[in-house]
C-alpha cells in the first residue's frame, strides 16, 4: 500500500512538472502579445467609442492617430493626408486644374481675392481683386477656414457656382454666376532679351510639376531656333516639386554621364544619380555650351536647389541672388488602406559634390540684393487705422511708404505723426481724398502701386545685374 501511494506521488510530481514545461511557453506568448505596441492605440480607440461624452466617428480617430505619428517625427515634409488632402496636393503639381481661377487670401477671418486667373469662369464673370467674398451658393462662409472655402468652391468640371462678393469701390453687393472648367497651369515662361547685339534667353520656372520639362525644352528650343548667345534661368520663388522633372531638365544642359545628385537613404547608403543619355542635335549642342546664370532667391528650395546645385558643382552656371531657402530631403508617398496617404522624407539629397545643404542652403556665387518694393507682395488689405492704432496692417503700410520713398521713422505697426505725414503726402500725390487715415482706398492704390512697379522688369534688381553680367561675360 505504502509503495503504491509512493509511485502515486511520483507519478503527480511528473505530471505537475510537464504541465509547467508545457504551459510556460503558452503564457509567455500571452504575455507578449498582451505588451504589443499597437495595444494600447486599440485600447484607447474602444475607450473613446465607448466612454467619451464628445461623440466621434472611429473615422477620424483613425485620421488623428496617423496625423500623430507623421507629427511625432518633427519633420515638416512629412505628413498623413486624407484621400481629399492627397488629391488636392497632387493638383497643386498637375498641369491641369478643375476650377474657376481665384486666388484668395483670408484676412481677419475674411476671404478677400487677390486675383482672377487671365481667361478664367472667375475673370470672366466679373470678379475683380479686392472683392470680399461673402456666400458660396447663397450659402454664407463666416466661420469656414481657407481650405473649407476652396473646397465648397472646387468642383466637377462643367457645374456651376455662385459667389456673392462685397465690392468695397463700389459699395454693394454682387451675385456672380460661372462655370467649373479646366485650367491649363503653364509653370515655364521665356523671352529674348537683345542687348548690343547680344541675345539672352530668360526663362521662369514657378514650380517642377508634371509637364514642367516638356514646357521647357519647348521653350528652350524655341529660343535656340531663334538664336541666343547666352540663357538666364529664374527659379525665384519656386518651391520645388517633381524630381524626375528637374532630372530632366538638368539633362539638357550637363554632359551624359555626369552626377547632377546623390540620393542617401535611412541607412546611409548612397546613390549617384548621373545624367541619363540624350539624343543629340544642334539643340543639345548649343544648351550644353552656352553661358548660364541661375537667379534664386531665398524662396527658391527642393527640386530648385537641386537644379542649381548640379549646375554649380558641375561649374556649368554662375549661381546669382541671394542663398536659397536649404530643403535637403526627397518625400514619398504611400497609400493607405483608408485612401488616405502617408507623405515620408524618405531619402537625403546631396549636391554632386556629396554636400547636404538641409537647413544651409546653397549660396549664391554673385549676390544680388533684391529692391524693397519689389519683394512686397499687393496684398489685398482693407481697414481703416489713424494716429494712435497699432496694428499689423499698418506695418504693412509703412513698408510700402518706406520702399516708395516717403520719410518713415518706424516699420513696427504704430501709427505715430511721421506715419502720418506719409500718408498724407501719398494720398496728395495719387490725388486722393487729403486725410491722414490708412483706409480701404489707401491700401488699394497701394497695391497697384506695387503692381505697376513690379510688371517692369527694369525695377527688378535682381535680374537687371544678373543680365548685365551675363551680357558681359558674353562680349569678353
Amino acid at each position: 500500500m505504502k509503495r503504491s501511494r509512493v509511485f502515486l506521488f511520483v507519478f503527480l510530481v511528473i505530471l505537475i512538472l510537464c504541465l509547467l514545461i508545457f504551459w510556460a511557453p503558452l503564457k509567455k506568448d500571452k504575455t507578449s502579445n498582451a505588451t504589443s505596441p499597437m495595444s494600447p492605440i486599440d485600447e484607447a480607440y474602444e475607450r473613446i467609442l465607448a466612454s467619451s461624452v464628445h461623440p466621434v466617428e472611429g473615422k477620424l480617430l483613425i485620421e488623428g492617430a496617423l496625423r500623430g505619428m507623421a507629427e511625432t517625427l518633427g519633420d515638416p515634409y512629412s505628413k498623413y493626408m486624407t484621400k481629399e488632402e492627397a488629391k488636392s496636393h497632387r493638383e497643386s503639381l498637375s498641369d491641369e486644374r478643375v476650377g474657376i481661377g481665384l486666388e484668395i487670401v483670408e484676412n481677419k477671418g475674411r476671404f478677400i481675392v487677390v486675383t482672377p486667373l487671365k481667361e478664367s469662369p472667375a475673370e470672366k464673370a466679373g470678379v475683380k481683386p479686392y472683392d470680399e467674398i461673402v456666400q458660396v451658393d447663397g450659402e454664407r462662409v463666416d466661420g469656414k477656414s481657407l481650405s473649407d472655402l476652396l473646397k465648397v468652391i472646387k468642383g466637377k468640371k462643367g457645374t456651376n457656382v455662385s459667389l456673392t462678393v462685397f465690392r468695397p469701390t463700389e459699395d454693394r453687393h454682387m451675385e456672380l454666376s460661372m462655370m467649373r472648367s479646366a485650367l491649363q497651369i503653364h509653370t515655364v515662361s521665356s523671352e529674348r532679351i537683345e542687348q548690343d547685339d547680344s541675345t539672352i534667353g530668360y526663362v521662369s520656372i514657378s514650380l517642377f510639376g508634371e509637364k514642367t520639362a516638356e514646357e521647357w525644352e519647348q521653350q528652350t528650343r524655341t529660343l535656340v531656333k531663334q538664336g541666343i548667345d547666352g540663357l538666364l534661368i529664374d527659379v525665384r520663388g519656386n518651391p520645388g516639386g517633381y524630381l524626375h522633372s528637374v532630372e530632366q531638365i538638368i539633362g539638357t544642359m550637363l554632359k551624359n554621364g555626369q552626377i547632377f545628385a546623390y540620393m542617401q537613404d535611412a541607412k546611409g547608403v548612397l546613390e549617384p544619380l548621373p545624367v541619363k543619355a540624350t539624343k543629340e542635335d544642334d539643340y543639345s549642342k548649343v544648351m550644353k555650351k552656352i553661358p548660364i546664370v541661375l537667379l534664386q532667391n531665398e524662396g527658391s528650395a527642393s527640386a530648385s536647389e537641386v537644379l542649381s546645385g548640379a549646375l554649380k558643382s558641375n561649374q556649368r552656371a554662375l549661381i546669382a541672388g541671394s542663398k536659397s531657402f536649404g530643403k535637403g530631403t526627397v518625400q514619398e508617398t504611400w497609400e493607405l488602406t483608408n485612401g488616405g496617404e502617408m507623405k515620408l522624407s524618405s531619402h537625403k539629397w546631396l549636391t554632386p559634390k556629396q554636400q547636404w545643404i538641409h537647413g544651409k542652403g546653397i549660396e549664391a556665387d554673385f549676390e544680388v540684393k533684391a529692391n524693397e518694393l519689389y519683394q512686397l507682395e499687393p496684398l489685398p488689405i482693407s481697414g481703416s487705422y489713424e494716429v494712435g492704432d497699432f496694428h499689423e496692417d499698418i506695418i504693412y503700410g509703412q513698408k510700402v511708404l518706406k520702399a516708395l520713398g516717403y520719410s518713415v521713422s518706424k516699420v513696427n505697426g504704430y501709427f505715430d505723426e511721421d506715419t502720418a505725414k506719409a500718408v498724407l503726402a501719398f494720398k496728395k500725390e495719387k490725388k486722393l481724398e487729403s486725410d491722414a487715415t490708412m483706409d480701404t482706398v489707401f491700401y488699394q492704390v497701394a497695391r497697384e502701386s506695387i503692381l505697376t512697379y513690379k510688371t517692369s522688369k527694369k525695377h527688378d534688381d535682381q535680374l537687371q545685374k544678373s543680365l548685365g553680367y551675363l551680357f558681359h561675360s558674353i562680349q569678353k
